[in-house]
């Protein structure tokens, strides 16, 4: 009789399995994470300030210039690494997730992707071992309608002059360089829309005033005063008026980032409290053991596995060069859901304790609200969704 044995093609690892070195490499960072970067998380949050010296360590362990390549001082890792460190960062402090994901998805990344030879050689070294990058693109007459920015530059001779002002900047304080939005010509809209690097001690440039927020704390979020700011023509990222494509693709990645930190911000708040519901005692026994509570632990842990799936597999796909706008906005919907209702979960498993700023979970719920918000809204991510799903641009 002939064989009629099904031939089944060779198991492969799924896209979002992780090899041995980024193994390594991810439990590296939780090992740094839990050592020097926890024991400050609670003292940064109240100080509303992020220790400079934690910055120095994340310059000397590589963290802040993942996907740099080698020959410009960086780790030339992949940004599927990049994405494990932020969200391994993100377990245990939020704000120390925020600082290696604006620096590597969107600094970095940006550079690497439209720097010219001259840009690269300037600025990749100094991003691999000193210097904190920002993206300056809100205002505050322009946040989901990015593009209705006012910021105006006029070229100048050899310089372009930048007047207006730019709000809710990440990593501001800290920053040395920045990736400032502006239009050259407000007559052609979103056309007109330029990307400049912005030193901070450019003349005419001006942190302002830092944001008293409700979640990550220790991360700085200031204004930005651009007066007669003089940026040389050479500082032109990509191309005159092609800004606002920067502005797009650069967002498409940071939202994968953004996914990998409510994820972590979600694992840590659940873990907490799956360690706290073993040891709180009421009714004469752990209250793990009661099913209601079991179901919670239960639903949260799934959640969070689902929203790793999906920040995994969207970071697996930018690295195979694969088209991710769909995936990048699903996951940072998801997450954003996810960690919300986690951290919610985790206050609520507490009990009391849970509202105090004694106990962890507090701080993971303040820090999770952000997710819904900055690198476009949740609302902004179903547009996005609802449009490639039926087909638009």
């Amino acid at each position: 009789m002939p064989d009629t044995t099904v031939q089944r093609a060779p198991a492969t690892p799924p896209l979002v399995a992780l090899s041995e070195d980024e193994i390594l490499f991810r439990d590296n960072v939780r090992q740094f994470a839990e050592e020097k970067v926890a024991p400050l998380s609670r003292e940064m949050d109240e100080k509303g300030v992020f220790d400079h010296a934690l910055i120095d360590q994340f310059f000397q362990l590589g963290l802040m210039s993942i996907e740099i390549p080698e020959q410009f001082g960086g780790g030339a890792g992949t940004f599927f690494e990049a994405i494990l460190a932020v969200e391994e960062l993100s377990r245990v402090d939020a704000s120390a997730g925020v600082v290696v994901d604006v620096q590597n998805t969107l600094v970095n990344n940006a550079l690497l992707r439209w720097g010219n030879d001259e840009q690269k050689q300037r600025y990749l070294p100094r991003m691999a071992s000193e210097i904190v990058g920002a993206y300056a693109l809100s205002e505050a007459g322009s946040g989901s309608d990015a593009f209705a920015l006012t910021s105006k530059a006029e070229l100048k001779g050899s310089d372009y002059v930048l007047n207006g002002r730019k709000l809710w900047i990440t990593n501001a304080k800290e920053a040395g360089l920045f990736i400032l939005l502006a239009t050259v010509d407000p007559s052609a809209g979103y056309k007109g829309i330029t990307a400049f690097l912005v030193e901070k001690d450019f003349p005419g440039f001006t942190v302002g005033k830092k944001e008293d927020k409700l979640g990550i704390r220790a991360s700085s979020t200031c204004e930005l005063i651009l007066e007669d700011c003089r940026v040389p023509k050479s500082n032109v990222l990509g191309e005159v008026g092609k800004g606002y494509k920067i502005a797009i693709e650069t967002l498409n990645e940071g939202r994968i980032g953004i996914g990998a930190q409510m994820m972590g911000v979600a694992r840590g708040a659940w873990e907490h409290a799956l360690k706290y519901a073993q040891e709180r005692k009421q009714f004469g026994k752990p209250i793990a053991d009661f099913q209601g509570i079991q179901f919670q632990l239960a639903q949260m842990g799934t959640e969070i596995e689902a929203a790793r799936l999906m920040v995994y597999n969207a970071a697996r796909m930018k690295d195979a060069g694969m088209n991710f706008v769909k995936e990048a906005a699903m996951t940072k919907l998801f997450a954003s859901q996810v960690a919300e209702r986690v951290c919610s979960l985790a206050v609520e498993i507490y009990g009391g304790y849970g509202f105090t700023k004694d106990y962890p979970v507090e701080k993971y719920f303040r820090d999770c609200k952000i997710g819904k918000i900055y690198e476009g809204t949740s609302n902004m991510q179903l547009a996005t969704i609802a449009k490639l799903v039926l087909g638009g641009k």
